[in-house]
């Protein structure tokens, strides 16, 4: 007998063929009639397809065809090569033509859909046809960087705090109208689900708590483990926190978390987007604070925990209450914020957020405890959950390629054994070290970071700037920038 798909990528052995076992059995004692195969895209949008029941286990041995232009598509799904044309698409070796790729699916992932009857979830990664990797997935970037962790004997631990806006459905009739449709399309017509102004108020929670419920109860189903759910600043706005775990796990559960919320809100009437600043005049910012440390794989222990503080520091001086190893980190994040911006922050929407007073950085700083710097040290001495909280990132992010970013940073500080400056007091003050004010400017920030460069792999680099320059180019020949904004992001993110 031929080996399968699987075997011939090297991922299939007697636990996986025992795991795909268990998965069939779970898909009847819970009546599945269908199984959604869904791969992360580079923008951090869930794609892929959906099988029948019978189908899924075949499919897990042998891969599920997918075009291969679906990894060349920039934010508004136009295709960023020239596909057929071979100068066009020579640096991507295995993507001429629109050629196949194969998505093949993780059979212990499975999720039961809490809003879609009889269906469940997978999540799956693509593979080209000869069995190879596809590198350019941003889920392998994440674990290639989680690689260079473990060569230390370490690992990388994050927690997500996640705002974004909730809208109530008053209209599709524009959205869904045949003779309007264009290319991206019109979202829907909406209303919000609190005022805003009024911070983590009783009164806006109890107004906003049936779509907090869907959020709450989505969330539990899926097994994602939501600690708290807030009233944000801004008119519509709210934050979801969740426990903190090691970076994959973390990263697949920001993923699933998006992508099911605005399905499950969607089905019960509801407009969730995850766009950092929404259409309208009078709205905030919404920001993906990940929080993070580095810890030990063979103990679970803090590598950023000091129990005392090195000699002859003060509380400005990083040393005071982190290691040396995470103040080492610490000022790798600093020296490469330009660079990494784009990884955080990547569509031209979310540098309208980096703005004096906002809660937001403006510049490359970090503070005690000070929600005004790019990056707050959170603890003290002693303390097991001492951790570094990045505030750079807006909630569309991929969570993978914001994840492996800090990663690449935080080691070129290690590497190069980097000392980070006093802590700001007055993080607006000064225009030193500015973050990058528009798309255009954070990808020439990348393209002249190096070391970011080639932590990350110049082919994935390149790739990913022509991809995101097809986007800045088309909002720079844009009519209208804001209705392109609310068709390229408001509507689909």
């Amino acid at each position: 007998m031929s080996p399968s798909f699987a075997e011939r990528c090297g991922v299939h052995d007697e636990a996986r063929e025992a795991a795909l076992g268990r998965l069939a059995r779970e898909i009847d004692r819970h009546g599945l009639e269908l199984v959604r195969v869904v791969w992360c895209d580079l923008h951090g949008v869930t794609r892929g397809k959906t099988l029948t029941a019978r189908a899924v286990v075949p499919a897990l041995r042998d891969g599920v065809g997918m075009v291969s232009t679906l990894m060349l598509k920039d934010s508004g799904d136009r295709t960023a090569y020239k596909v057929f044309e071979p100068e066009g698409i020579a640096s991507l070796p295995g993507f001429q033509g629109a050629s196949n790729l194969m998505l093949l699916g993780d059979p212990t992932s499975l999720r039961v859909l809490p809003w879609a009857d009889g269906t469940g979830w997978l999540r799956g990664q693509p593979w080209f046809q000869d069995g190879s990797p596809v590198d350019l997935d941003s889920r392998r970037v994440l674990q290639r960087a989680l690689e260079r962790l473990a060569q230390r004997g370490w690992g990388f631990k994050c927690g997500l705090e996640v705002e974004f806006h909730i809208y109530r459905i008053e209209d599709t009739g524009a959205q869904l109208d045949p003779q309007r449709a264009e290319w991206p399309g019109l979202p829907p017509e909406v209303s919000m689900v609190h005022p805003g102004y009024n911070l983590l108020t009783e009164g806006w929670f109890d107004m906003a708590e049936e779509p907090l419920r869907i959020v709450q109860q989505t969330a539990q189903a899926l097994e994602l483990p939501l600690t708290s759910l807030e009233i944000e600043l801004g008119p519509s706005q709210v934050e979801a926190v969740f426990e903190a775990s090691d970076a994959l796990t973390a990263a697949d559960r920001m993923v699933l978390f998006r992508s099911s919320v605005r399905q499950a809100l969607r089905r019960a009437g509801y407009h969730a987007t995850f766009m950092c600043r929404p259409p309208f005049p009078n709205i905030m910012s919404s920001g993906w604070h990940l929080h993070q440390s580095v810890v030990d794989l063979a103990t679970g222990r803090n590598l950023f925990r000091r129990d005392a503080p090195a000699e002859g520091t003060d509380p400005l001086n990083a040393r005071h209450a982190l290691s040396d190893i995470g103040a080492q980190w610490l000022a790798g994040l600093l020296a490469h914020a330009r660079g990494m911006a784009v990884f955080c922050t990547p569509t031209a929407n979310g540098y309208g957020r980096f703005r004096p007073n906002a809660l937001a950085p403006q510049s490359a700083l970090w503070g005690r405890d000070n929600r005004g710097a790019m990056l707050r040290l959170v603890g003290s001495c002693g303390d097991a959950a001492t951790r570094i909280e990045n505030r750079i990132g807006e909630p569309a992010a991929n969570p993978y390629l914001y994840m492996a970013s800090q990663i690449h940073a935080g080691l070129d500080g290690i590497e190069r054994g980097l000392a980070p400056p006093p802590a700001t007091e007055t993080p607006y003050a000064t225009a030193d070290a500015l973050l990058p004010t528009s798309l255009g400017e954070a990808l020439s920030a990348l393209q002249a970071d190096t070391d970011l460069t080639a932590a990350f792999g110049k082919p994935f680099v390149d790739y990913l700037l022509q991809i995101k320059r097809s986007e800045q180019t088309r909002l720079e020949q844009a009519k209208d920038p804001e209705d392109w904004q609310r068709r390229e992001y408001f509507s689909r993110i």
